[in-house]
């Protein structure tokens, strides 16, 4: 790797012309990532990688007339104090305010490139369109937010905050609300039959935890091999078995672990609240994510859970 200071003219302006293509890249992939589902956004990308292959143009034709045809290869990783970029590619789920911020990031660090590069020239047209470039950049923030607002209509806005909400709840409230209550409801049954069978927290807790580990692998791998979430549009299965196991563990964990309690009783009424709160929560994100009112929200809920928790008590008695 080399130092930044040790560049000459000719490679500061390689890697100028590096910099500039990889940003128009990025923004090009930035717009193709998110085209489909936030097309007013995608179009502001496009506007900022045509700006981007202007400057490149501008920058080859500068080391052309000064250097000649050949433009070395330099870039950013070769330089010792560069902070790696995350590809894009790796950004999946492609988020949108992660590509606004990500963009933000790099006009800051572009800007700050022309203005170190400024001090290590001294041919006058070099440090001109050096210059030029460092103001440019240190514009487009402003750019950005000119086209945002130029083309992200209200309407459109709108449009894409609801095409994000409806995402959010296919590919995370909905596979964790399924797990969360799979988990709550499910478990009821063996960690209640397991404790009035035997008067002991201990095997309660033991046959709680074992059926909460058990349902959430299971939920998990039931869920990321349901689709690929491409016709669904129910995003990344192995995100979505991820949520939906771990919320099927946290559901049946609850209600477990109060049979730490080495006292039967304590631990059993501790339990049964817990199990209250488990169902109230389960009711409230209906209600606040799946649109479903909330009085019957909490009656389906209340009542599932409660024959349930009566099973396993009636079954750990007889």
């Amino acid at each position: 790797m080399r130092n930044f200071d040790e560049l000459s003219e000719r490679e500061i302006l390689a890697l100028a012309i590096s910099n500039e293509e990889e940003d128009a890249r990025v923004y090009a992939d930035f717009s193709d990532g998110l085209h489909e589902d936030y097309p007013a956004t995608a179009k502001v990308f496009d506007e900022m990688a045509v700006e981007e292959n202007g400057h490149r143009r501008r920058l080859i034709d500068l080391f052309v007339s000064k250097f000649g045809d050949h433009i070395p290869l330099v870039r950013r990783q070769d330089i010792r104090g560069y902070i790696p970029r995350k590809p894009v590619w790796q950004m999946k789920p492609l988020g949108l305010e992660a590509a606004r911020a990500h963009t933000h990031d790099m006009e800051r660090a572009a800007a700050r490139f022309y203005r170190q590069a400024l001090t290590r020239t001294t041919d006058a047209s070099v440090r001109k369109l050096l210059g030029d470039l460092a103001e440019e950049e240190d514009k487009h923030d402003q750019l950005a937010t000119g086209l945002e607002h130029e083309v992200l209509t209200g309407d459109a806005r709108q449009s894409e905050a609801e095409n994000a909400r409806r995402r959010f709840v296919l590919q995370i409230i909905q596979p964790g609300l399924v797990g969360l209550m799979d988990g709550s409801v499910s478990t009821l049954a063996p960690v209640f039959a397991a404790a009035f069978a035997t008067h002991n927290s201990w095997s309660a807790f033991v046959v709680g935890l074992a059926a909460s580990i058990g349902a959430g692998i299971s939920m998990g791998f039931a869920e990321a091999l349901a689709d690929d979430g491409k016709l669904s549009g129910r995003g990344a299965p192995l995100l979505r078995g991820l949520v939906c196991g771990l919320m099927t563990t946290a559901g049946g964990i609850g209600h477990t672990l109060p049979y730490l309690i080495p006292y039967f009783y304590t631990a059993t009424v501790i339990a049964i609240i817990v199990v209250v709160i488990e169902l109230s929560v389960i009711a409230w994100i209906q209600w606040r994510y799946m649109d479903t009112p909330p009085l019957s929200a909490a009656a389906k809920v209340m009542i599932g859970g409660a024959l349930v928790l009566a099973a396993g008590i009636l079954i750990g008695s007889s």
